[in-house]
């Protein structure tokens, strides 16, 4: 009977009717013996909806470190000693070279992203030059992750012609509490609002691995599926030695491949992107996952640690038949 139900489950995406949230959860709980079923239909959903190109993105961390939040997985938060290296905002002309390289690498967006709670008016200045200078100097697709933002911000970022924002609601609002103190959920969203008033698309997602239950990955995969961003971003947690959470223990690949499964079956035209610890954390760097639901990746690092190289990146996407 499970096989039937993913196939009802498929076709109702098809149709457009979508799936309601007791078939979300059904999904998501769906017997291990036809998890490859389920594995299969969202790929087909992901093929039918979006092709067989992948969105290959690269990040730049254009200030690193000292953050005044204390959310218990990040390496850049002031609350914990993890040792990473610290520096303000680059000169332009430093940023521009990077998108430059990412460009050539084959990089189809580039995305500018700042650890601070919410941009100073003067670092908002500098950023706003950043941006000014990749558009007439290299021309790629640009997003960022500021932080919090004001509306008047939000739309001097489309005014200069910005895509996307990324801000992450990082698990789900039951857990919330549990990974972060300085700032609530509710700020999140009311962030991701400002954005999509001043007209850019939204990218969102969180981590997985936090010590959440499937129950919980479930509720965020569900308010995923009422925001409809362009584009979801989901990271797997890699313990970061000096955090609250550096003895967390490794999700199995079967609930990885679960949630994101499950998302495409609620989004189904969204990207649906790999982030941090795909490398660290999957022996295959994210094959099965761009064959289960997602069509996108972070190349070449994250915020605090390095990545595949976007050659090694491009042939492995080649290796399963779909296009970089």
């Amino acid at each position: 009977m499970s096989l039937g139900f993913i196939k009802e489950c498929q076709e109702k995406v098809f149709s457009g009717i979508g799936i309601s949230a007791a078939e979300a959860e059904r999904l998501l709980n769906i017997p291990e013996e036809n998890l490859k079923d389920m594995v299969t239909c969202a790929n087909e959903i992901t093929r039918d909806f979006n092709g067989e190109k992948i969105d290959v993105e690269q990040l730049n961390n254009i200030k690193k470190n000292g953050c005044s939040e204390d959310c218990t997985f990040c390496g850049q938060s002031a609350f914990f000693d993890t040792g990473i290296e610290t520096y303000q905002l680059p000169r332009p002309d430093r940023v521009v070279e990077k998108a430059q390289k990412a460009k050539d690498d084959g990089a189809g967006s580039y995305c500018l992203v700042a650890a601070w709670r919410e941009p100073l008016p003067k670092d908002f200045k500098r950023v706003c030059t950043i941006i000014s200078e990749i558009n007439d100097r290299v021309g790629i697709s640009i997003e960022c992750s500021l932080g919090f933002l004001t509306l008047e911000q939000a739309r001097k970022l489309k005014e200069l012609k910005v895509k996307r924002y990324n801000h992450n609601l990082e698990t789900a609002r039951s857990k919330f509490s549990e990974i972060c103190t300085t700032h609530t959920y509710d700020d999140r969203l009311k962030t991701l609002d400002t954005a999509r008033k001043a007209g850019l698309e939204l990218c969102t997602g969180g981590i997985i691995g936090l010590g959440e239950t499937r129950e919980q990955r479930l509720e965020l995969a569900l308010e995923l599926g009422r925001l409809r961003p362009e584009e979801v971003t989901i990271n797997i947690l890699v313990p970061i030695p000096g955090t609250p959470l550096e003895l967390q223990t490794d999700l199995p690949n079967s609930e990885i491949v679960r949630m994101f499964s499950v998302i495409r079956f609620l989004l189904p035209e969204s990207v649906i992107k790999i982030s941090g610890g795909r490398e660290a954390k999957l022996d295959d760097a994210g094959k099965e996952l761009l064959q289960s639901g997602a069509n996108g990746i972070i190349t070449e690092g994250y915020l605090t640690m390095g990545g595949n190289e976007a050659r090694k990146d491009r042939l492995m996407i080649e290796e399963i038949g779909l296009k970089a």
